[in-house]
């Protein structure tokens, strides 16, 4: 368990984006400063506990943690450079903020063969244990990139010859009807909000999957599967 100890480098490591698992307050700490780290805990979905300060002293190995020890995040990120060359399928989320549903992704886009999964370092949820646990093995198998604005990698990956595709229920196309031209991505918005329209306008082609009964959506990790075990299905044998 890798930790970081002490108010300014947990404090740093949050406003620099860096993927933090959980922190961990001495009960009974306050001050403005600790204010400060619970707001940006909450801010980026961060899990917040307080404990006894032996607890801390032990997570600490003993070294000046201030009241404050933080878990840094169980998988570290790649760059979008060192999957776009042989990539065909990227996975790319737009404001999921569940672990539990980015995990069940990471481990459906490695079932179904995608390349990675991206995800932005705002509005989403970073990979933590809980993550972790969902993804059930996938994150050794499949790497999961952390970028920083989405539309302006959107458009880099248009220019590298990617074809956008978001998954949102605007779509004229269906899910099992769209051709899907390689390299390939595909864009999934939150549960209940869809793609954001900025987003949805950088793709090339919305897709939608038809909904039979009275629920409007699919949890997202299950739209997520349905796209592309479609995208698997039609591939060519053995490509």
């Amino acid at each position: 368990m890798q930790t970081i100890a002490g108010i300014h480098p947990i404090l740093a490591a949050l406003k620099s984006g860096q993927p933090i698992d959980r922190v961990s307050i001495a009960k009974g700490a306050g001050g403005p400063r600790l204010q400060e780290i619970i707001d940006l805990c909450r801010e980026r979905k961060v899990a917040v506990r307080f404990e006894t300060r032996d607890a801390l002293d032990r997570m600490s190995r003993a070294a000046v943690h201030q009241g404050v020890v933080a878990v840094v995040a169980a998988s570290p990120y790649q760059t979008i450079e060192d999957v776009t060359a042989t990539a065909r399928m990227l996975v790319i989320l737009d404001g999921v903020e569940d672990p539990h549903n980015l995990g069940a992704i990471i481990r459906t886009a490695h079932a179904a063969g995608a390349d990675a999964v991206v995800i932005p370092d705002r509005r989403a949820a970073p990979v933590t244990e809980v993550a972790a646990k969902a993804a059930a093995g996938a994150l050794a198998h499949l790497p999961v990139v952390k970028i920083g604005n989405l539309n302006q990698t959107l458009e880099r990956l248009k220019k590298q010859g990617f074809w956008i595709y978001g998954l949102d229920e605007r779509g004229e196309a269906t899910y099992d009807a769209v051709v899907y031209n390689e390299p390939a991505a595909l864009v999934v918005g939150a549960e209940g909000r869809g793609l954001h329209d900025l987003v949805a306008k950088h793709c090339d082609v919305l897709v939608r999957i038809p909904m039979g009964g009275q629920i409007a959506s699919l949890n997202v990790s299950v739209a997520t599967g349905v796209a592309l075990f479609d995208w698997k299905r039609r591939r060519k044998p053995g490509v």
